[in-house]
């Protein structure tokens, strides 16, 4: 069901926040999960709100992600008991959960989702700027987000459309089981909405393109490959924001890591020297093997990275290549099992050889 919410005097938040007061209300969950305005008045940041009177600071609409929504979804949910939530979350958000879901790290049980259409986000810092009064025109999107190509929510209970409307009334698309619970008057999808997409999908597609065509040539060879990695203090900040990696015990947290001094010795005997913290690139690897089926491009490891290195171009090039031989994209359906998680016999038979 498509339905829509009068805007009154061009406030478009406020319109959200009558929907997540209605959905509150509604008795259907317990709590919203939604990005907050913070008191210092220059981010915002997820909360839990259970308190109507709160969601008077609900900013979904904020252009920031300063951590990936499906994470936190994942620290309500991953066990029971477990209480009901309405989860606000974009779509990279959203597809990062549905892996974690077929993982097994999260749990659909009580929760709603509720989609937002995403126009693209800016790093935290200039976030800030923004909302000190920068113009949006002096700032870029994270690269993330200029090359994402799926900006509206897919797998959503409640749908918040912003691509394509007129600003007269909020466009809301809902689930049967929440008609009539929102207070929204029975109507149509927003006719530009389509084209708008198409058009918006299109423009980041090219970006996409042009990323990958560049990524692939920096990780054409191992040298390539290190050279661009040739800055990280592997610090381990691009795994610990990635909504994917979700080891409880990381692999290399472990004494298998814990170099024995005398084997540093001999790694530099045998090479002249030897790069320390050692395993910096195939920590990356390892990374790569382990989770790039799943990679959503959240880009949440680039920004997070204090070097800049591109991690989430790297990535996404890398998990374009992997998720297409399994014919697979993550966070499409619930329904579709990872290939993590699935063996044939004949899988993958031509690699290595001839």
């Amino acid at each position: 069901m498509n339905g829509t919410l009068p805007i009154e005097n061009g406030d478009t938040l406020g319109a959200v926040r009558q929907v997540l007061r209605a959905v509150l209300a509604s008795g259907a969950v317990d709590a919203v999960l939604v990005p907050l305005r913070h008191p210092a008045g220059d981010a915002v940041a997820p909360a839990l709100v259970k308190d109507p009177a709160k969601l008077e600071l609900a900013d979904p609409l904020a252009p920031a992600l300063p951590v990936s929504g499906a994470r936190l979804v994942s620290m309500l949910t991953w066990k029971a008991p477990r209480p009901r939530v309405a989860a606000v979350l974009r779509n990279c958000e959203i597809r990062a959960l549905v892996e974690l879901v077929k993982l097994q790290q999260a749990s659909t049980e009580g929760l709603t989702i509720i989609g937002i259409d995403c126009l693209g986000t800016y790093e935290v810092q200039d976030h800030a700027r923004l909302m000190a009064g920068v113009a949006p025109e002096s700032l870029s999107l994270r690269p993330a987000c200029q090359m994402c190509e799926h900006p509206a929510p897919t797998v959503a209970d409640i749908t918040i459309h912003r691509i394509g409307v007129d600003g007269a009334a909020l466009s809301v698309e809902v689930k049967p089981e929440w008609a009539g619970k929102l207070g929204l008057t029975e109507g149509e999808a927003p006719h530009g909405r389509a084209a708008a997409l198409r058009k918006l999908v299109a423009e980041r597609v090219a970006y996409r393109d042009q990323v990958f065509a560049e990524m692939n040539e920096k990780t054409a060879t191992p040298v390539a490959l290190s050279n661009l990695f040739s800055t990280c203090l592997r610090c381990h900040n691009c795994m610990t924001n990635c909504p994917i990696c979700y080891c409880k015990t990381c692999f290399f947290k472990t004494e298998v890591f814990d170099h024995e001094p005398m084997q540093i010795l001999h790694w530099a005997e045998r090479k002249g020297a030897t790069r320390l913290p050692a395993d910096t690139v195939l920590f990356h690897l390892t990374r790569l093997n382990h989770m790039s089926t799943s990679c959503v491009g959240c880009g949440l490891c680039t920004s997070a990275c204090p070097v800049d290195i591109p991690v989430g171009a790297v990535f996404r090039t890398v998990a374009a290549r992997t998720q297409k031989i399994f014919d697979y994209e993550a966070g499409r359906s619930f329904d579709e099992t990872p290939p993590v998680k699935t063996f044939k016999v004949e899988e993958l038979q031509v690699v290595g050889e001839g």
